[in-house]
């Protein structure tokens, strides 16, 4: 990749936003970037691996698969680029990566090291302070959670579980589940949790195969 297309795919993510040209060609000239490029049906990491690397999508679609601790139910979802995989996988008591992300199509990523990601944030304040704000609004969009006025109906119940168990709160997304193990998570009844995901089905909001619940749009959902 020339560096005038580097230069420009980094500007997509938020990491380099606010560096000036001058301090951009500065990176691009000494960061040790790599390229990678994975067909179709791919694995790019699997959950419980260690994260050393960072992963820029730059172009494709990635498939995200997150399980509960209990193995028990998975929600399936799917993201576009320009995606940046897992950042705050990097640090922390547990650096590694919490789901498992395949390619749904040819996908091209440009990835950075550990080491290099560090070399970076001692060399530009910018990139210090951008990773500094996207790890601290994930912060508190989570730590607002358990504060959140509690849903007044199953329905809402319901959605509720949907949005708290994904990632990205849209697009479309499989959750891979049986109806009783629902009925537990939301604390209500296999028979009312039914009626509800039906409900829903007639509105077109979601489609109901055996262990499986598919969302289209988890962003009309919750209109």
């Amino acid at each position: 990749m020339n560096s005038f297309r580097l230069y420009d795919s980094l500007l997509q993510f938020s990491l380099f936003q606010g560096l000036s040209r001058a301090e951009l060609l500065q990176l691009t000239g000494q960061t040790k970037f790599g390229f990678l490029k994975l067909p179709e049906g791919k694995p790019v990491v699997r959950e419980g691996e260690p994260c050393s690397q960072l992963y820029f999508l730059i172009d494709g679609r990635l498939s995200l698969t997150t399980m509960s601790d209990d193995r028990r139910y998975s929600v399936i979802e799917q993201l576009s680029a320009p995606w940046l995989l897992q950042p705050e996988a990097v640090f922390g008591a547990h650096p590694q990566y919490t789901c498992t992300v395949s390619t749904l199509t040819e996908c091209h990523f440009i990835t950075l090291s550990k080491d290099e990601v560090l070399r970076l944030l001692e060399d530009f304040f910018i990139i210090r302070l951008n990773l500094l704000n996207l790890l601290s609004t994930q912060s508190q969009r989570r730590g607002r959670q358990p504060w959140r006025r509690s849903p007044e109906t199953l329905r809402q119940r319901i959605i509720r579980f949907f949005v708290d168990h994904c990632l990205y709160p849209a697009g479309p997304k499989q959750f891979r589940m049986l109806m009783t193990q629902l009925a537990q998570e939301v604390g209500d009844s296999r028979l009312d949790v039914s009626r509800v995901l039906n409900a829903l089905q007639t509105e077109g909001l979601l489609h109901l195969r055996r262990g499986i619940i598919e969302i289209p749009s988890l962003e009309h959902l919750l209109m």
